[in-house]
């Protein structure tokens, strides 16, 4: 066979697998975060965390592995939770397609759904092999505001009241426009004391920071200019994977505060543990976001169990096209959902 047409047909090899992988991230990602809205749904209210994130994880690992990609978990369960887990390293998929990263969250909001509270979502990134980055489960640093803003308007070394300020005047309004949102926790008294001190508002949230960071792509419908604090490393990839899709500036920051996480870090391929990560750091390639309400909160509407329907919707986000999908679906054939 002469070299010529060898190159032709893996030319066309990895065009039909780039296809292949358009119509998997486009589309058949919906599935995967549908199946573990609706399970988790079935716990909310009931106080049962583990029993809630259990049943997302069990129908989103069930429904990855009918996809026909070759993937691999690089931001997994958190074991900070001592969550049941789709382990970092795991295989998904049938093998029979793309090689590709995958980043799951399948229930963001445990105690929100627990508890029946507003905001839970079940989410996930699936992006081009070596895309995304294999975080530790740790905590990070974080800072996100949205599309609109030259390059380096905030930054995560900075006072906050230097950002607010700076974003301010950027936006072309005064500090008392601006309202940022962060996670309420004690860890943050210094840091909510220093955005009130310019005038700012603050909008605090008990759980749910990938939501929250996704916020800020949209202020004027969700009010949100700014996302600021600590919260998990694996939900900052899934964030700036939602960035990545629909625009917006996002720094993240490790804290590897002890030499077991350190030593973790390095073992994960982490050569800096001071690095200050951009956007580009953390998603490098192709990569789609999806995220499908279990709890109505502010981004998405919950999950609706209504006789002989279910109802779910779902966002879906690709990052070389910038396409923004809202998906409003009605399902009639409960087996493949699995009800328990």
């Amino acid at each position: 066979m002469s070299e010529v047409v060898k190159g032709d047909r893996n030319l066309i090899a990895a065009t039909r697998q780039r296809e292949t992988l358009d119509r998997v991230l486009s589309i058949e990602i919906v599935r995967v975060t549908e199946r573990a809205a609706v399970a988790a749904a079935q716990w909310r209210g009931r106080g049962n965390e583990k029993a809630a994130d259990q049943a997302a994880v069990d129908a989103m690992r069930r429904e990855l592995n009918r996809l026909p990609i070759s993937g691999t978990v690089v931001i997994g369960e958190g074991e900070r939770d001592e969550a049941p887990m789709l382990f970092i390293g795991e295989h998904v998929g049938n093998g029979k397609g793309p090689k590709v990263d995958i980043a799951v969250d399948p229930l963001e909001g445990t105690t929100l759904c627990a508890k029946a509270m507003p905001g839970a979502i079940a989410t996930m990134a699936m992006a081009e092999g070596g895309s995304l980055l294999n975080a530790p489960d740790v905590y990070m640093d974080k800072i996100a505001i949205g599309p609109g803003y030259s390059k380096g308007v905030v930054d995560l070394d900075a006072p906050p009241e230097q950002n607010i300020r700076a974003l301010a005047m950027a936006k072309g309004v005064k500090p008392e426009e601006i309202t940022a949102l962060i996670l309420d926790r004690p860890r943050h008294a210094d840091l909510i004391a220093a955005v009130r001190r310019t005038g700012a508002s603050v909008q605090l949230i008990s759980d749910g920071d990938v939501a929250g960071v996704i916020h800020t792509a949209d202020p004027e419908t969700t009010g949100v200019d700014i996302y600021l604090g600590i919260g998990g490393a694996p939900e900052g990839v899934l964030a700036a994977a939602a960035l990545s899709c629909i625009g917006g500036q996002f720094q993240g920051r490790l804290i590897l505060d002890n030499e077991e996480k350190r030593e973790r870090s390095r073992r994960m391929g982490i050569k800096d543990p001071k690095k200050k990560y951009q956007l580009e750091d953390l998603v490098t390639g192709d990569c789609v976001f999806a995220a499908t309400g279990i709890v109505s909160g502010s981004l998405l509407r919950g999950v609706r169990f209504r006789p002989g329907i279910i109802e779910t919707e779902t966002v879906v986000m690709r990052s070389t096209t910038g396409t923004v999908r809202w998906i409003r679906a009605e399902h009639r054939h409960f087996q493949k959902f699995q009800m328990g």
